[in-house]
């Protein structure tokens, strides 16, 4: 399966991070390629992709109690994305690891690149 783990710094609290990476409603915000989200029951959400606005994908959710993991899972195309934040004095490491399925394989350099640029987004706008 191929997959593949980044890192970024957050010049802000664990907690302003957190508001932005648990909340599906704010991924539009920093989420490269995400165009649109709707809630959903329970743990689930709708997202629309940029530049899809007929593709909704439904995504699953699961997040600690404090703040620290955040794991979303694609229900279309198996993507599994695992945020989990680690305090660095009053500021905040990012790790992400993302998981793409075999058959989804040629999306890994893609998915990669984008992901890469919604951490440096994500934040930025922690940190206001």
């Amino acid at each position: 399966m191929p997959e593949f783990s980044l890192t970024a710094h957050a010049s802000a609290p664990v907690e302003e991070v957190w508001k932005l990476l648990h909340d599906p409603s704010r991924f539009p915000e920093w989420w490269c390629g995400v165009a649109t989200v709707q809630d959903g029951p329970s743990d689930v959400y709708t997202m629309w992709p940029e530049g899809y606005p007929d593709f909704p994908m439904d995504q699953r959710l699961a997040a600690t109690s404090t703040p620290g993991r955040v794991t979303i899972s694609c229900l279309v195309s198996d993507l599994i994305y695992t945020w989990e934040l680690r305090p660095a004095g009053e500021e905040t490491d990012i790790d992400v690891h993302v998981e793409i399925p075999e058959q989804e394989s040629h999306r890994l350099d893609t998915q990669r690149d984008l992901i890469e640029i919604s951490m440096t987004a994500l934040a930025r706008l922690a940190a206001g």
